[in-house]
Protein backbone atom coordinates (compact mmCIF):
# COMPACT_ATOMS: atom_id res chain seq x y z
CA UNK A 1 0.00 0.00 0.00
CA UNK A 2 1.41 3.38 -0.53
CA UNK A 3 2.12 5.67 2.18
CA UNK A 4 -0.53 7.78 4.13
CA UNK A 5 -1.95 11.00 2.09
CA UNK A 6 -2.01 13.07 5.21
CA UNK A 7 -0.54 16.31 5.02
CA UNK A 8 0.78 16.17 1.99
CA UNK A 9 0.04 18.54 -1.10
CA UNK A 10 -1.01 17.36 -4.56
CA UNK A 11 -1.44 19.22 -7.55
CA UNK A 12 -2.84 18.45 -11.16
CA UNK A 13 0.15 17.84 -14.01
CA UNK A 14 -2.33 18.83 -16.87
CA UNK A 15 -5.38 21.21 -16.87
CA UNK A 16 -9.05 20.02 -17.43
CA UNK A 17 -11.35 22.12 -19.27
CA UNK A 18 -11.55 25.96 -18.23
CA UNK A 19 -13.06 26.25 -15.46
CA UNK A 20 -11.82 23.63 -13.63
CA UNK A 21 -9.75 22.10 -11.39
CA UNK A 22 -6.19 22.95 -13.20
CA UNK A 23 -2.25 22.64 -12.84
CA UNK A 24 -2.62 26.11 -10.21
CA UNK A 25 -4.88 24.21 -8.24
CA UNK A 26 -3.41 23.00 -4.90
CA UNK A 27 -4.60 20.23 -2.98
CA UNK A 28 -3.70 19.75 0.81
CA UNK A 29 -5.03 16.21 2.10
CA UNK A 30 -5.70 14.99 5.77
CA UNK A 31 -5.71 11.16 6.24
CA UNK A 32 -6.98 9.10 9.54
CA UNK A 33 -8.28 5.28 9.92
CA UNK A 34 -9.66 5.41 6.65
CA UNK A 35 -11.19 8.79 6.29
CA UNK A 36 -9.86 11.33 3.71
CA UNK A 37 -10.57 14.99 3.19
CA UNK A 38 -8.87 17.66 1.13
CA UNK A 39 -9.41 21.15 0.94
CA UNK A 40 -8.07 22.81 -2.97
CA UNK A 41 -8.00 26.49 -4.49
CA UNK A 42 -6.13 27.83 -7.28
CA UNK A 43 -6.17 28.61 -10.43
CA UNK A 44 -10.53 29.31 -11.18
CA UNK A 45 -11.56 27.19 -7.78
CA UNK A 46 -11.77 29.56 -5.09
CA UNK A 47 -12.58 27.04 -2.53
CA UNK A 48 -13.01 23.10 -3.07
CA UNK A 49 -13.87 20.64 -0.25
CA UNK A 50 -13.64 17.02 -0.54
CA UNK A 51 -14.59 13.96 1.69
CA UNK A 52 -14.52 10.18 1.37
CA UNK A 53 -12.65 7.12 2.16
CA UNK A 54 -9.73 5.06 1.34
CA UNK A 55 -9.31 1.03 1.49
CA UNK A 56 -6.05 0.19 0.58
CA UNK A 57 -4.93 2.10 -2.64
CA UNK A 58 -8.52 3.29 -3.57
CA UNK A 59 -10.07 6.15 -2.54
CA UNK A 60 -13.84 7.37 -2.94
CA UNK A 61 -15.21 10.19 -2.56
CA UNK A 62 -17.09 13.34 -2.87
CA UNK A 63 -15.99 16.43 -3.60
CA UNK A 64 -17.42 20.52 -4.01
CA UNK A 65 -16.21 23.64 -4.99
CA UNK A 66 -17.17 27.34 -5.80
CA UNK A 67 -15.52 28.83 -9.02
CA UNK A 68 -14.48 32.65 -9.61
CA UNK A 69 -17.23 33.12 -11.57
CA UNK A 70 -19.87 32.63 -8.47
CA UNK A 71 -20.87 28.90 -9.60
CA UNK A 72 -20.99 26.07 -7.56
CA UNK A 73 -20.72 22.80 -8.83
CA UNK A 74 -20.12 18.97 -7.31
CA UNK A 75 -19.26 15.47 -7.71
CA UNK A 76 -17.54 12.05 -7.26
CA UNK A 77 -14.38 10.58 -7.73
CA UNK A 78 -12.44 7.28 -7.76
CA UNK A 79 -8.50 7.52 -7.61
CA UNK A 80 -5.81 4.66 -7.23
CA UNK A 81 -3.01 5.58 -5.31
CA UNK A 82 0.60 4.83 -6.62
CA UNK A 83 3.85 6.07 -5.46
CA UNK A 84 6.46 7.29 -8.17
CA UNK A 85 9.78 6.30 -8.44
CA UNK A 86 11.23 9.14 -6.49
CA UNK A 87 8.55 8.45 -3.36
CA UNK A 88 6.06 10.89 -4.19
CA UNK A 89 2.41 9.89 -4.66
CA UNK A 90 0.29 10.00 -8.10
CA UNK A 91 -3.66 9.68 -7.86
CA UNK A 92 -4.81 8.38 -11.27
CA UNK A 93 -8.47 9.58 -10.82
CA UNK A 94 -11.68 9.21 -12.36
CA UNK A 95 -14.44 11.69 -12.17
CA UNK A 96 -17.80 12.18 -12.87
CA UNK A 97 -20.24 15.70 -12.39
CA UNK A 98 -23.26 14.92 -10.20
CA UNK A 99 -24.17 18.82 -10.64
CA UNK A 100 -23.55 18.89 -14.31
CA UNK A 101 -23.07 16.81 -17.62
CA UNK A 102 -19.74 14.81 -17.94
CA UNK A 103 -16.92 13.01 -16.78
CA UNK A 104 -13.38 12.17 -17.41
CA UNK A 105 -9.94 11.03 -16.20
CA UNK A 106 -6.77 13.43 -14.53
CA UNK A 107 -3.92 12.87 -12.69
CA UNK A 108 -2.26 14.72 -9.68
CA UNK A 109 0.98 14.18 -8.05
CA UNK A 110 2.61 15.10 -5.33
CA UNK A 111 4.26 18.45 -4.88
CA UNK A 112 6.46 20.37 -1.98
CA UNK A 113 4.33 22.67 0.39
CA UNK A 114 4.32 26.11 -0.47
Amino acid sequence: MARSLDGLFLAPVADQAPGQVGTRTRFAYHEEDGRIWAGYEGGDIVRGHLVGTRCGDRLDFRYVQLKTDGSTSSGHCVSAVSELPDGRVRLDESWQWESQEGRGTSVVEEIAPA
